[in-house]
């Protein structure tokens, strides 16, 4: 049974994981804190994938401070690791250490590994008690859960769109539909996804960056744009700025050579199958995943979000809507495609959440 201080030492732990929010992937967040006679001795989270984890972190922390953890509490987000990877099991360190007591907020979604920790850590007679605040842990988590379950990236939808659902003029105008409140939630966004994708007519129309601005510091996700025939300009942004080995042009099988040896002379150039005239998406959501981008963050434009739902390949929307209507049948949709026959065929979004930011309305919810 938790005690009521639980709660606080365990919010503290899921709070220091977040500071791994755009370092720690592929790794999940974790954070950990040591508690011995109802003080804190140390604390820790999960910094970058090969550097040490939470728990170790924790402990460290704890020698500096000159504390002892033997007969501690240790409160951590997430199950401790039982087997050597990029560093050895965090259960070693934690026996060795004479912790009397481990209090866990979610078990490791891995089916390989769930649970091993906890029979570990009981096998060397130290009191495990999981399952508090797991649901928050699990939702901080969603990303790293779905990526080593199903190898694919959580894909979010993001769009900032008019009330009638457009997100640029005919001409190509979309700058503002939304308030500056609801841009900084855009760069937050950025900041939680591996990777962020957009389709080559955005690259063309608004020749974007995709970066991260938190004051004076510039950071930069995985930057993908769906480009079947290579039409991107080389003036582009994104092929040049301090960022380029940042960014990958996906690019078909049949897009013009020598276009391609100049695009590869500035960036990462993947070769992608065909369907239909366009990227198989199937085939990259794979190959991202292969390559340990545990989240996507698709920008746009229409086309791409219509076919990843299409498709059914994406898990999560976050529209922003501003308080203004474009009208006419040749602006630019948010979801375009063909669209859905039939109510009961359409996506339905559940877990739905609104929100203000300024005068615009965020919608957020799972499909």
């Amino acid at each position: 049974m938790s005690r009521p201080s639980d709660l606080k030492f365990m919010r503290r732990a899921l709070s220091l994981a977040r500071r791994g929010l755009g370092s720690a992937s592929p790794n999940p967040l974790v954070g950990a804190v040591l508690v011995k006679k109802g003080k804190i001795i140390g604390e820790g989270w999960h910094r970058r994938a090969g550097e040490p984890h939470a728990e170790i972190e924790a402990l460290r922390d704890a020698a500096q401070r000159r504390q002892s953890p033997r007969g501690a509490t240790l409160f951590v987000s997430l199950e401790p690791c039982c087997t050597h990877g990029r560093t050895p099991p965090c259960t070693d360190a934690i026996i060795a250490a004479g912790i009397r007591e481990v209090v866990v907020a979610a078990t490791d979604p891995n089916p390989r590994h769930a649970g091993r920790g906890f029979a570990v850590l009981r096998d060397a007679g130290i009191i495990v008690r999981p399952g508090l605040l797991g649901d928050d842990a699990t939702r901080l988590n969603a990303a790293f859960n779905h990526w080593i379950v199903h190898r694919t990236p959580l894909i979010t939808l993001k769009a900032a769109l008019t009330l009638d659902g457009k997100i640029a003029t005919a001409s190509g105008e979309s700058r503002w539909i939304t308030g500056e409140l609801a841009r900084r939630y855009a760069m937050r966004l950025r900041l939680e996804h591996d990777a962020v994708l957009i389709g080559v007519n955005t690259a063309l129309a608004d020749d974007p960056q995709l970066t991260i601005r938190i004051g004076r510091r510039v950071r930069c996700p995985q930057r993908w744009v769906l480009d079947t025939h290579a039409r991107i300009p080389l003036t582009s942004r994104m092929l040049n700025d301090e960022f380029r080995d940042r960014t990958v042009i996906v690019v078909g099988k049949g897009a013009p050579t020598r276009r391609v040896a100049d695009l590869r002379s500035r960036v990462e150039v993947v070769v992608a199958p065909v369907k239909g005239g366009r990227t198989d998406l199937g085939w990259l959501v794979k190959k991202l995943g292969q390559r340990s981008v545990t989240s996507l963050l698709v920008e746009g434009g229409g086309e791409v979000h219509a076919s990843l739902l299409e498709l059914g390949l994406a898990q999560r929307v976050a529209f922003v809507y501003g308080p203004l209507v474009l009208g006419g049948i040749s602006a630019r949709r948010g979801v375009g495609g063909q669209g859905f026959n039939s109510l009961k065929t359409a996506p339905r979004l559940t877990n739905v959440e609104f929100r203000r930011c300024g005068a615009d309305l965020l919608l957020r919810g799972d499909l």
